[in-house]
């Protein structure tokens, strides 16, 4: 009989860091989640298995401002998978000051349903 896969992940829900094990079955399904101490773990390890995403943080230009560059991130974790575009398109982006915390600098970038928000004040 064929074993099992079985994928290890480090959570990263909680301080805790608990040691995570996916075993999957013979369809991709999901057969069991061990190694969570808190209900964060396993939708961590769920999440991470079938469709990982990550917050994304970078800077932007800016003109006319006191800084070049202004930061910024996803309003939402995007797919991992699709982080290069994000970085790619944003560098195309120029931003006028004066900016506010929370502004929306690009609304749904490339149709993620994320947008990108200014994380600093910029006049």
């Amino acid at each position: 009989m064929a074993q099992e896969p079985i994928s290890h992940y480090l959570c990263i829900g909680c301080p805790l860091g608990c040691r995570l094990e996916v075993d999957e079955g013979p369809g991709g399904d999901i057969v069991e989640v061990r190694g969570w101490a808190c209900k964060r773990g396993d939708r961590y390890a769920r999440q991470e298995h079938t469709d990982p995403r990550r917050m994304v943080t970078t800077t932007v230009r800016l003109s006319g401002g006191m800084w070049a560059r202004l930061p910024v991130k996803t309003s939402v974790p995007v797919p991992k998978g699709r982080i290069g575009e994000v970085c790619l398109q944003l560098r195309e982006v120029t931003v006028p000051a004066p900016v506010r915390t929370g502004d929306v600098v690009v609304k749904n970038v490339l149709g993620l349903e994320a947008d990108i928000v200014a994380t600093r004040d910029a006049a």
